[in-house]
This record gives structure tokens, sequence and C-alpha cells, in this order.
């Protein structure tokens, strides 16, 4: 067995590739995960029940104790700072590049204005699909990047911190700390890594704070976290201000999964709300595509971004009204309830809907993997029909008709999040259903053939050959027909847009504290990513053949200055062994 030495950053940053050959990059360019491909679907399943049967045992959070730990102060003295966020990015390298390729930029043009790059970078999770390992993020994360800013490190290089998501979470964290959180510090391109555990506090200037919270869905948040941060709520002044990011919107998912927002709300009871400081927005990734919520009731944002390069997602779907916390928390005790309306969305809703609709077309293109797996179904229960002459209940036909029904019933109540129940049962039910109508139909049609006559085996090589690619692509047609239907109750939402695999209509947030102490949110969207990519001789690597086109997709957000107001029994919130709020 032969052991390849790992590559040195700086081998990546020392030459200047002239084609997208691996050979060149240091890495392998990947193309968008086909998540209905068989054998994803297989892999990310078993992958996904091992998490969820074994994740207790994978959980790294309570090692993290060991590891050392700090606030990272050093942009809280700046009189102005420009922060990045964004999130769900490391899928195919055209969307993840031109990403990064926006955000390596010195400024980025948007609606006849000027956005200078961030000083600070924050990764909102998900930063590999589908499964994490050393390998899938070097090709799909960090090789982008890196070719996107190679730039020599300085004291003046940009910082870049990331929160895992669940993609992230696939492998324990093994390769996310490995990657992000290394003692002595590591080097993604031009951007210089900072942390030492998966979730981080960051002191940002004029009273401002972003709290990076590793929370995974109704899990509870571990000792280690919550001390942690109950120490970094001890150094706040009362009237400061607070930036939370999180791995999922919680928020939208009260109705389907109320316990999953159950893990915020205790943190914001707990640890925030007795420093006297106030969070003025939350952010997340998770769900690939861009909406904010605000309330008439409350200051409080909510913005979900996640368009840093996987499949884009619906948001017709959206709720135009969320009771936050919801109306079922687990909580014994809950902050109280507010009501919070849709602002705006990217996609638009309109938009989403068409893009919902084009899955006849991209389904069958994107997913053909599938739908050869289809067709050898089709082609089973059509052998089973012709060898029973004509008989309708016999053992191999139950058996093809079971094994079809079960499938159905497992691909809408398998993969529907949440805690629906009816429905992904009933829809699954007509679903495997009506491909067994489709068998029936083909047999029928088949029989009227001449090669239903001829001898062994040629019956059988001519449905191979003739039957099976027809009979694949219109059951194709029938899951995408099943998506569009289903997807109206709720139910295999996220599969009719994973798979037809959208790239483009990506975004990220811009944010700006200025000398004043306001912050203003910029959420910048692309609608066409770059699919050609011409090397150059300075700067990023490659840069699009034609210009990527950034604009706003939502008015700039602005939040007033923290209004700080110490008072003498600050003291009084301070765990023990600190006796004054300064870090």
């Amino acid at each position: 067995m032969t052991l390849v030495p790992p590559r040195e950053p700086s081998e990546t940053l020392l030459r200047r590739p002239s084609s997208l050959d691996p050979a060149e990059l240091g890495f392998t360019p990947r193309k968008p995960v086909a998540w209905l491909s068989p054998t994803q679907l297989a892999a990310t399943g078993i992958r996904v029940a091992f998490a969820a049967q074994f994740g207790a045992y994978l959980d790294k959070r309570e090692l993290q104790l060991a590891l050392p730990t700090a606030v990272h102060a050093e942009h809280a003295q700046d009189e102005e700072l420009w922060l990045d966020y964004i999130a769900d990015l490391g899928d195919g390298f055209d969307a993840t590049y031109s990403m990064a390729y926006l955000l390596a930029q010195d400024n980025v043009e948007v609606n006849d204005g000027v956005l200078p790059r961030g000083q600070v970078v924050v990764l909102g999770g998900d930063q590999v699909y589908p499964t994490a390992s050393s390998a899938a993020y070097e090709d799909r994360f960090e090789g982008p990047y890196k070719a996107a800013f190679p730039q020599p490190i300085t004291e003046t290089s940009p910082h870049i911190f990331a929160l895992p998501g669940n993609h992230d979470w696939y492998d324990g964290l093994t390769a996310f700390l490995r990657l992000f959180a290394r003692r002595n510090g590591n080097h993604i391109g031009g951007w210089v890594t900072k942390q030492t555990r998966s979730y981080f506090a960051l002191k940002l200037p004029h009273g401002w704070w972003l709290l990076a919270i590793d929370a995974q869905g109704d899990a509870y948040l571990d000792d280690p976290q919550l001390e942690f941060f109950r120490g970094v709520a001890a150094t706040f002044e009362r009237g400061d201000r607070i930036i939370i990011a999180i791995p999922q919107p919680s928020w939208m998912q009260t109705d389907s999964s109320p316990r999953i927002y159950d893990t915020i709300d205790y943190f914001l009871r707990s640890v925030i709300d007795p420093s006297g400081a106030e969070v003025a927005v939350m952010v997340s990734g998770d769900l690939h595509h861009y909406s904010r919520y605000a309330s008439k009731d409350a200051p409080r944002q909510l913005i979900n971004c996640g368009g840093g390069g996987a499949y884009t997602a619906a948001t017709h779907q959206l709720d135009d009204e969320i009771l936050v916390p919801p109306r079922y928390s687990m909580l014994r005790r809950a902050s109280t309830q507010v009501r919070y309306t849709l602002q705006k969305t990217y996609p638009s809703k309109m938009r989403s809907q068409f893009l919902g609709s084009r899955v006849f077309g991209r389904l069958p293109w994107r997913n053909w993997g599938l739908g050869v797996l289809l067709g050898i179904v089709q082609t089973m229960l059509l052998l089973a029909f012709q060898n029973e002459e004509g008989r309708i209940i016999t053992t191999p036909i139950f058996l093809m008709v079971s094994v079809i029904v079960a499938a159905g019933i497992f691909f809408s109540y398998g993969l529907t999040e949440g805690e629906q129940r009816m429905w992904p049962v009933v829809l699954g039910s007509l679903h495997g259903a009506a491909h067994v109508v489709l068998g029936i139909v083909g047999w029928l049609v088949w029989k009227q053939l001449p090669f239903h006559d001829l001898p062994w085996p040629l019956p059988v090589l001519s449905a191979v050959a003739f039957y099976l690619p027809f009979a694949g692509l219109a059951a194709l047609l029938l899951v995408a027909a099943y998506l569009l239907v289903a997807s109206r109750f709720r139910v295999n939402l996220n599969e009719l847009f994973a798979g037809q695999g959208i790239e483009d209509f990506k975004s990220f947030l811009r944010m700006r504290i200025a000398p004043d102490g306001t912050l203003t949110i910029y959420a910048v969207g692309v609608d066409k990513i770059s699919k050609k990519w011409v090397p150059q001789s300075a700067g990023s690597w490659f840069r699009p053949e034609k210009p990527l086109q950034p604009r706003l997709v939502d008015d700039p957000i602005v939040f007033a200055a923290p209004v700080r107001t110490p008072s003498e029994d600050d003291a009084a919130h301070m765990p023990s062994g600190l006796s004054t709020p300064t870090l």
C-alpha cells in the first residue's frame, strides 16, 4: 500500500494553474451532488442512519473541553468592520467557486454601490456535501476557496470562522476540527483560521458581538459550550447587541418540528437574557435560499441565507406568518411568543413555483441513474406478469408489488422532515401504486408486440434492450409528477428541488458596522453562476468568462447602535473566577 503525503498549503499558492486539470489545481473540481442517484441515496441513508443511531457516541462537543478557547477580539477596537456570512457552500465547483470568487474580490459592485471585502468571513454550516471527510473538504471547499483567494498571509489577512452543519457532523466533526480548529491556526488560501472549537464568540466594534452556537437539531447544548457562552455573556455590558449564528433556521421549522427551537430558546433565556444584552438578529443556513422574518412587536430579525453553493431550495411554501417560540414547545418555561411576518425571499415565491414546475425537464437529465434503477424495476415487473400467463395474484407479482409500494412509502415518509405522519404515508402509497399501474399498462402494451412469443431467452433480452429505457423514462416522469403534487402538501418538497440540482440563485450576507455603531446587512444575490472559467495571472486563479452580476436581493437592513449602560451589579452575573468584565 502506497501512502501519499498530504499536500502542503503553500504548494498550491506558489504556482498558478492554466486549466481545471486536477494535476495542476492540487484538488479535483467536483460536479454537484446527484441527490437522487441510487448510490448516493443508499450511501447517504446509511450515513444518516448511523449518525442517528450512534450520534451521541460520535458527539465530540464534550471532548472539546480539552481544547483551548478564547473570545476573538481582534477587531473589537476597529472604527469600522465589514463581515461576510455564507452558508451551505461545499457542493459543485462552479457554484462554490462563483461565490468564493465574489467573497475574495476587493469590492463587490451592487445596485450602483460598492461593498468592500469582509475582514472576517463566517461560514454558517454545511461546508461540504454530501458527507464529511478530509478528501471531500479538500475538493468541495478548501480547494475552491484557495483558488479564489491565493494570497500570502500577512498581519492584515482576513479571518475565517466556521460553524458546523449536519453534513459536517456525519463523521463526528473529525474532519471539520482538523481543518478549522487547529491549535496553532491554519489558513485556507488567504483566509486565516482562528477558532479552536466548533463554536466561537467574536467581539466586534461598538458593543456588537457574534455568537456562533453549535446546536444540532433538537439535541441539548453540551455543558462545556454552555459554560463557555455563560463566561462570554458575563463580559457583556448592558445594551450590547448580539448577532447569533445557528446551523439551521429553527424558527421556520416550529410547526413540523416544534422541539427544534427549544434548544435555542433555552440558550436565549439562560445565557443572553440575564446579561442585559439584546439579540438583534439571528442568522442561519441549512435551507438553500434567502428569507427574512421581522416583527412589529420585537426589534429582532430572523434571516436564513443558505445560498453558498448547494442546490437552490423552495421558497413558495414558506409561511407568511410564524410564531416564535412555537405554540407546542416542550419546555416548561419558554420565552414570550412573538408573531413574525415574512418580509423577503430569494428567489421570490413566484420564481420558486416556476423552478419547481421545471422538474419534468431537469429530473430525467440530472438523475439518469435513478431512471436506470426504475427501468430495471419496471422490467422485472413486466417479466413477472409475462411469466404468469395472465394470472394477477402470484408470489412473484405479489413480491414485486409489495416492494414497489414499500419503496414509495419509504421515499415519502423517510425523506420528509418534521412530524408529519399521515400525508407521507398516503402520498407514498399512492406513488407506489401509480408505478404498479404504470407496470400493468406497460405489460398490456408489450403483449401487443411480437417480442412476447420469441423463444427463450429472447423475450428477456428484448425487454432489457427495448422496454427498459422507455419504462425508465416513463417512471422518472411519474416521479416528477409525484414530487410536484406531493410538494403542495409539504411532502418531499426538498426532493423536488434537490432532484433538479439548480445551481443558480446564490446569496451571501455582507455586514457593515459603521463608525457610529449602526449595523447594516446587505443581502447579495447572484441570479446566474458561471460555468466557464478563464485562468488569469493575478488575483483569483480563474475569473468567470462572463462577469457575474451580483445585486441586492433585499433592502439594506439597518440596526441601531448599541446603547451601553454598565451597571454596578454586572459582577453578579460573572461566573466564579472572573472579577471584571474585561476579556
